[in-house]
């Protein structure tokens, strides 16, 4: 497994963009710098589609800790390619804990969780409980991709409001959630914005997001505003 890790360090370093790696550093700033190669993700995701199905690539996987945050990232879409639901919950359960930053967690989406929202939903409740900041950041996230359309309930987002934690990168992807919400569900996300029952982080940067969407129309954009927390 050291040299299947080896030989796809080597392949990431031979992509490497300096510049990019720098750039990186800046938008994920609580994670070393050096832990930060420079591949872009078009070339990350490529690699992901050449290396899917290998024997290197189900080694790969078996591979935990990863050195730099591009191993981190061919490991997501390595298991978003996963096409058995019950075998990609098993790597996802696996990876979960190892992951430290944002840009990770939000590069983790596995295509077969689109097909199988009625045996994902438990799961997502379990995650929504961990102490893992990173964990609940992917719950919420999943339940932001497949929960806001069709399969939507207003419970949904209760469960989200129901989070009460200080992590920046936690709240921050609870204001999207809500600000997609806005978008999708504005009856129920209204509700809850005017009920003033979030945090003020939470609560503002919702609004915020929702007024910066071109997807929620000027009139509601004009009803969220009113609804800041001073």
């Amino acid at each position: 497994m050291e040299e299947t890790q080896l030989s796809i360090s080597r392949r990431l370093f031979a992509l490497q963009d300096k510049e990019y790696a720098a750039f990186s550093a800046k938008l994920i700033p609580n994670i070393a710098p050096e832990s930060i190669i420079g591949v872009r993700l078009p070339a990350l995701r490529a690699l992901a589609k050449e290396l899917t199905g290998t024997k290197q690539a189900k080694a790969f996987l078996h591979t935990l800790p990863h050195l730099y945050l591009e191993e981190y990232h061919l490991h997501s879409f390595l298991i978003a390619k996963e096409k058995d639901f019950e075998e990609c919950i098993r790597q996802v359960e696996r990876f979960l804990p190892y992951i430290d930053n944002w840009a990770t967690c939000d590069s983790l989406r596995p295509a077969c969780f689109k097909r199988n929202k009625e045996a994902l939903l438990p799961y997502i409740e379990k995650w929504l409980r961990s102490e893992h900041l990173y964990t609940v950041r992917f719950a919420i996230g999943m339940l932001m991709c497949h929960y806001l359309d069709e399969a939507f309930e207003p419970v949904y987002l209760q469960w989200v409001a129901a989070i009460h934690r200080e992590e920046y990168y936690l709240n921050m992807m609870r204001a999207w959630y809500f600000a997609t919400a806005a978008a999708k569900q504005y009856e129920a996300t209204a509700a809850l914005i005017q009920s003033k029952t979030l945090d003020a982080f939470t609560q503002n940067k919702a609004i915020q997001k929702a007024v910066e969407s071109f997807r929620v129309t000027p009139e509601h954009k004009e009803q969220f505003k009113k609804y800041k927390i001073k």
